[in-house]
């Protein structure tokens, strides 16, 4: 596929584009981060920005913030050339931008939030707190919800967050919209009132441009798509007449024929023996084996208590009943240390927060769980940590400047390796990888696929939860799904479908 130029782009659409970037180039030292990339955003529509981790994205959006100046290019607002000199001068032209993490304050109220930076004020300059709510109650009914503009941030749920994080967007009459990643903490229901909301900015004529790795979503929500790699826009055009598959091969730069490599495995006997296990609030009567080189797909709806039960058999939570067993021998995990102990470790679905220190170097954070095997009479020993952490980043394909470097500056399909690293260094019979896809590029998803798989085929059983349905039918051989805390079934994969599996995770037999 031949690589679009701008005028490609204005083709896909009708009408005129309210914002283009053209020959945009933002050079750091030593790293050209984009390389003279084209990108056009219409009124009415939404634009899939798609890409791989290190493709150029943040940095195209820092530029479209103001945060960034460009050192080649043209931005062009209405036909007109501009430039972002600020942060401030992109809101007073009208571009804003929802983040993952959305940037607001817990102890300020809603209608605080919404107008934080520019709030409307009254006499003698004192800021207007009935005006305040009044205007923020009109901005959440436009959004079709009913928050109330008084109370404080703290008290809403993520997906209340994300509403008034797009409120605030409004209220400095924002004409282009950038939402990056604003599914990852959402649950289906939210990802839907959220795109009933889209649909509504599309319909006021905003120009929308949607960052995210999930195709379902961009094809769900999309009408044009970029896609970049490397610094470079590779392609550019309307979702509609674009296969996904050829979405990925310009992600990739290559076919992705197999994106779950999975190794045919001899399962072994049974490992892990789980009996009427139950919690005193989050599931109850969970009983299942998982036996050598098994990949147990752990499979439901948010809530449905996978997590939690994980959570338990790794010791962050004591259960109220049930056993456990480890190759046939009983065994009691009071405590995260009693189940690496034993031989079984979590890796945490939220890693920057709950798996890696991220101000601390690669090496450090390969040892935590193996310090005793790389001190010195009490003394650590770098010599040993740094052998260590460089064994499992080798296996594992890390790619790094150095081991020395911060976890923090990896992308996030290599912060995922650090973390299974360093667990497998324990050497572990039971590894439980908590959605260990989340928030990483295509690429990098293969990648980590093809190393569960692996690890499988070495012995290692494994327990893989995930919400995502095709990464469970893939790499899992057996699919326990639960519902509401408890079994809704469990499934050999010979009688996997994407059908069954939705209806047990749903209720809907």
């Amino acid at each position: 596929m031949a690589e679009p130029t701008a005028p490609d782009m204005l083709a896909s659409a009708s009408q005129s584009p309210i914002l283009e970037m053209r020959g945009i180039s933002q050079i750091f030292p030593g790293v050209k981060a984009l390389d003279g990339v084209n990108i056009a955003l219409y009124p009415g529509k939404v634009t899939a920005l798609i890409g791989e981790n290190g493709a150029g994205k943040s940095t195209l959006v820092k530029i479209l913030t103001g945060i960034y100046r460009p050192n080649e290019g043209e931005i062009l607002l209405d036909g007109q050339p501009v430039q972002f000199q600020s942060a401030q001068d992109a809101i007073d032209m009208g571009v804003t931008a929802i983040h993952q993490e959305t940037v607001l304050f817990d102890e300020l109220s809603v209608g605080e939030n919404i107008f934080l930076g520019h709030a409307p004020k009254g006499r003698f300059r004192l800021i207007d707190w009935k005006t305040i709510n009044n205007r923020a109650r009109v901005l959440l009914e436009k959004l079709e919800s009913t928050i109330d503009p008084s109370i404080r941030l703290k008290d809403l749920s993520i997906a209340q967050r994300h509403l008034v994080a797009i409120a605030r967007a409004l209220s400095v009459e924002a004409r282009i919209v950038i939402m990056d990643e604003p599914t990852a903490a959402l649950s289906r229901k939210e990802i839907d009132d959220l795109f009933r909301i889209v649909e509504n900015l599309k319909r006021q004529g905003k120009a929308i441009l949607f960052i995210s790795h999930k195709f379902d979503e961009v094809y769900e929500i999309a009408e044009n798509y970029a896609v970049f790699r490397d610094g470079k826009m590779v392609g550019a055009g309307q979702l509609a007449d674009t296969p996904q598959e050829n979405i990925v091969r310009l992600m990739v730069g290559r076919d992705v024929k197999d994106a779950f490599p999975k190794q045919a495995v001899n399962i072994g006997a049974t490992v892990l023996s789980v009996k009427n296990y139950c919690h005193a609030t989050e599931f109850r009567d969970i009983s299942f084996d998982l036996r050598k080189g098994e990949i147990l797909g752990l499979y439901g709806l948010i809530g449905a208590g996978r997590s939690e039960l994980c959570q338990s058999l790794f010791g962050i939570t004591r259960p109220a009943s049930g056993t456990l067993s480890l190759n046939g021998q009983d065994i009691q995990i009071h405590s995260p240390g009693d189940a690496i102990g034993a031989g079984i470790v979590y890796v945490p679905e939220e890693r920057g927060r709950h798996g890696l220190a991220l101000d601390m170097p690669i090496y450090q954070n390969m040892s935590l769980p193996s310090l005793a095997r790389t001190s010195r009479k009490g003394f650590l020993a770098a010599a040993n940590e740094f052998a260590l952490a460089r064994k499992y980043a080798t296996r594992l394909d890390l790619r790094a400047a150095a081991l020395s470097v911060p976890v923090g500056t990896l992308s996030g399909g290599n912060q995922q390796k650090v973390v299974i690293g360093k667990w497998l260094a324990t050497q572990p019979k039971v590894i439980i990888l908590d959605e260990p896809t989340k928030g990483i590029d295509i690429g990098s998803k293969a990648a980590v696929h093809g190393f569960i798989s692996e690890l499988a085929a070495e012995g290692l059983s494994i327990i893989m939860i995930s919400s995502e349905l095709p990464e469970i039918l893939g790499m899992s051989d057996r699919a326990l799904v639960m519902r509401e805390g408890l079994m809704a079934g469990m499934f050999e994969r010979a009688e996997f479908s994407p059908e069954a599996l939705v209806r047990a995770a749903t209720g809907n037999i």
